[in-house]
């Protein structure tokens, strides 16, 4: 608990030692003290001394100030059994360390152990009794000679959470648990038993206030609980503000309520007789005797508590029974009865809890003086053996022991120790007797609650699934489907990813989707280009053969003119025109056929190539105008892929252009096909026939072919049928000619023939 902050810590002075193991520097100065206070203490002397303040009395009296003179000391009253004895559990741990040859050999421990009266006033004066030392004169130096100021604090009895701020307080140490661990601990309790609608009484202090905050943070993620109301209890007697409290407990439906308070707050809220309600304890009161009583235990019976943990001192019980303050001429505690001839609450040693703390604490400041003692000068930390703050604070960080009760005993990064807490349940007999009997413990490792859940945690990249028929606790963790994520713990939906991006693997981010087109750098795109290249490279190969044999027959024969705009991409309405001035040659060779000749001659062919291509152009022109071609992202044919590929914008359009080119074609191979009877030594409508008929079944199979294809293999697909036909039409009608134009054989007979046709 935290109460009067100083007034109940455990101080630690080390005296005179310091002077025998650091050389004196040649500078110094003195301080001069001012006044003496009287206190109530005890002490021993030793090469290392060491301080504490303790609650030897309940109660003190200040005379009146009247500002004229010098005000008398301070008077303490109502002697505290308890306080006295964690006071001689000091002095009893001192004495043990000193009969160890193991622990600080050499060193004598001794100590100076004040009285604070429960008053903040006289806590102070105690504090700065140890700090300064009774001396007239203090000698001051730069390396720590001579009376040192307080070294190291170490708390038995300080559990505010305030004091883990290593910010605020770098060299506070404490071997009570702090308040933080306590809050975790009631609510593992709560845990426990499914409790989680509670009521939370706090006290008006730093012990309550900052409690509250830890239940109000920590409460719901950890245990899955909630505050029905948070009430301050206040410090003064107001029975006003106790019966408004107690009407808002009597209002809730939560039944049980934990109380954050000192057991003075209990006495006054008692007062108000609230029942039905199960009560949990924090350590301050969670083992008051003074609750345990006929007339408050049908209203407190069966409170669990978290109390502090217990332990046990061997030999203490005989160091107690040797309590003679008439023995000691500096001891001022005056003792007027045989100790060993009664049997006092003083002397149970059954349940030591806050005096296992000062136990565990006096021994963790000699393990680390051992420690530190132990280092030679330029291997340890520090290059000088000192005992300045900086040099205990290390070795105190770094102290790990057991005690003969088997706690382990070490502190945390934030000076606090390993938290273990025993749970207590507060009993009535049938008897009427009351017994306050431990039903638990509770070990924290840290500032996280232990584990305990129907269902681990949902990872990221899951959904929780609840189970039919089970709590709500109890769930299944089933992985999010392709395309959602869940980036957050115990997350009860996945949310879907943007349209670009699909889910990464672990289902935890969203990842942005690959891209799929057809490339210049795959394998596909390079054989079209390769393909497409070897194509351009053949045509001007057989345009320059044309070129440099165009005054031979067979190239003069062949429509030289119709055969260069073929070459220049004009293909289709050039081979219909070819074929129809085929079909009129053959017409005019008859008898009475040479009036079909004025209809195919040069201007004509020309003519018609023109209109025949204008209305392809006119097509073209208002397609691309209306719903032109371009690039589309797909999303449809994979879930995790944007495919990029060329959609027709107007159907209609792309239909009437391949209608317009497939009627041209048809007709070219109908009429081809109709003069395939010529005489055999001139087979021109034959290649016509076999080239039409090439480009017809490309162009059949390619609709359905272009229809199926997904993605850039539709792409591909066209490009294929348009090198196909053109590959098709170049060999089928200029291969043979080639043939003939370059082999060097006998073709007298075929020129002859071509020679009459062309004239």
């Amino acid at each position: 608990m935290w109460k009067f902050s100083v007034t109940i810590l455990l101080i630690f002075v080390l005296y005179s030692y310091v002077s025998s193991v650091v050389p004196s520097p040649l500078y110094s100065s003195s301080c001069w003290l001012q006044g003496q206070f009287h206190l109530n203490g005890m002490h021993k002397d030793g090469d290392v001394v060491l301080g504490g303040l303790f609650q030897i009395h309940f109660f003190s009296t200040y005379p009146d100030l009247s500002f004229t003179s010098e005000p008398q000391q301070p008077t303490c009253y109502g002697f505290d059994f308890i306080g006295f004895r964690q006071a001689q559990t000091m002095a009893f741990a001192i004495d043990e360390i000193n009969r160890n040859s193991n622990l600080i050999p050499n060193v004598t421990l001794g100590y100076s152990l004040y009285d604070n009266c429960l008053q903040l006033g006289i806590g102070f004066r105690a504090a700065l009794s140890l700090a300064s030392g009774q001396e007239e004169q203090v000698l001051l130096h730069e390396t720590c000679v001579g009376t040192p100021p307080v070294l190291s604090i170490v708390s038995y009895f300080a559990t505010c959470s305030c004091l883990s701020d290593r910010q605020k307080f770098p060299s506070f140490f404490r071997t009570i648990p702090s308040d933080a661990f306590q809050v975790h601990a009631m609510i593992q309790i709560l845990k426990r038993f499914g409790w989680t609608w509670v009521g939370l009484l706090v006290s008006d202090d730093d012990y309550g206030l900052h409690a509250a905050r830890s239940f109000q943070s920590d409460l719901g993620p950890s245990g899955g609980g909630c505050l029905a109301y948070t009430e301050i209890v206040p410090w003064d007697d107001n029975p006003a503000e106790f019966r408004r409290i107690v009407g808002v407990i009597k209002k809730s439906t939560a039944r049980v309520v934990i109380v954050f308070a000192l057991q003075i707050h209990m006495i006054n809220l008692m007062e108000e007789n609230v029942t039905g309600l199960q009560w949990i304890a924090s350590e301050a009161w969670t083992a008051a005797a003074v609750f345990q009583t006929p007339r408050l235990m049908p209203y407190l019976g069966g409170t669990l508590g978290v109390a502090v943990r217990r332990g046990e001192i061997p030999g203490l019980r005989d160091f107690l029974l040797q309590t003679h303050p008439d023995l000691h001429h500096n001891n001022s505690y005056e003792n007027n009865e045989d100790l060993e001839s009664v049997e006092t609450e003083f002397l149970d040693v059954s349940d030591l809890r806050s005096e296992y703390n000062v136990y565990k604490a006096v021994y963790a400041l000699a393990y680390a003086l051992d420690d530190m003692l132990q280092c030679e000068p330029g291997r340890g930390p520090f290059s000088v053996i000192s005992v300045c703050p900086p040099s205990l604070v290390y070795y105190l960080e770094k102290v790990n022991f057991t005690t003969s009760f088997g706690d382990q005993v070490s502190f945390d990064e934030n000076g606090d120790v390993l938290p273990i807490y025993d749970i207590m349940n507060w009993q009535w007999l049938p008897d009427g007797r009351t017994k306050v009997q431990t039903v638990g413990e509770i070990f924290i490792s840290s500032l996280q609650p232990p584990r305990s859940v129907c269902s681990e945690s949902c990872p990221p990249g899951t959904r929780m699934a609840r189970k039919k028929g089970e709590p709500e606790c109890c769930f299944d963790c089933v992985p999010c489907s392709e395309g959602k994520i869940s980036n957050k713990t115990d997350s009860t939906e996945c949310t879907s990813c943007p349209e670009d991006f699909w889910s990464s693997p672990q289902r935890d981010h969203c990842v942005p989707k690959t891209t799929e087109f057809l490339s210049f750098h795959e394998s596909l795109g390079i054989c079209l280009t390769a393909t497409s290249l070897l194509g351009t490279f053949i045509c001007a190969v057989v345009l320059g053969i044309f070129i440099y044999y165009r005054q031979t027959p067979i190239v003069r024969a062949n429509n030289s003119e119709l055969s260069f705009q073929l070459f220049f991409v004009l293909c289709v309405s050039c081979i219909l025109v070819k074929t129809m001035v085929v079909l009129a040659v053959f017409k005019a060779s008859k008898p009475g056929g040479e009036a079909s000749l004025k209809w195919f001659g040069a201007v004509q062919q020309r003519g018609t190539v023109l209109v025949l291509t204008s209305i392809q152009a006119v097509i073209c022109t208002v397609w691309l105008l209306s719903s032109s071609p371009a690039p589309h992202k797909n999303l449809q044919y994979h879930n995790d892929k944007i495919v990029y590929e060329c959609v027709v914008g107007s159907t209609v359009g792309f239909a009437v252009l391949l209608g317009y080119i497939g009627l041209l074609a048809s007709l070219s191979f109908l009429l081809a096909f109709l003069a395939r009877n010529l005489p055999d030594s001139f087979n021109e409508a034959k290649l016509i026939t076999f080239s039409m008929l090439i480009f017809c079944a490309v162009w059949v199979a390619f609709v359905p072919a272009y229809i199926s294809s997904p993605g850039k293999y539709a792409d591909a697909v066209e490009a294929f049928a348009i090198l196909a036909s053109s590959f098709g039409l170049l060999m089928a009608l200029f291969g043979p000619k080639c043939y003939i134009i370059l082999i060097p054989i006998n073709h007298h007979h075929y020129n002859k023939l071509c020679v009459q046709i062309y004239m």
